[in-house]
């Protein structure tokens, strides 16, 4: 089972650490925003990289989250929340093996 679980957390760590590096890689652009004749298309790119910082936010949160289940694991402790140490039900770990908080907490995040 630990096997598994391990597993299932590196090709996560893996796969969020590939998109982190797509989202940071530099674009093609000079990086800045002309708000020239059309307004429209500064402001869409705007909108895009605003939704571009937000996503890399998420993915960042989530590998804490991958490392952080990781680590418990090595230390025997996954399955357990962070805050209150409650058994995690095993249906939240298996829809998300990196779930470190159970659903109460969780939610105030």
């Amino acid at each position: 089972m630990d096997n598994r679980i391990a597993a299932a957390l590196e090709d996560k760590r893996a796969e969020l650490e590939s998109e982190l590096a797509q989202l940071s890689a530099p674009s093609g652009d000079s990086g800045s925003i002309d708000f020239g004749k059309r307004v429209g298309e500064g402001t869409s790119m705007a909108v895009d990289r605003l939704s571009l910082v937000a996503s890399h936010g998420q993915l960042r949160v989530m590998l804490a989250d991958v490392q952080r289940a990781q680590a418990k694991l090595a230390e025997g402790t996954y399955g357990r929340c962070d805050r209150c140490g409650v058994e995690i039900p095993a249906e939240r770990l298996e829809a998300r093996p990196w779930a470190v908080l159970c659903i109460t907490h969780a939610a105030r995040r």
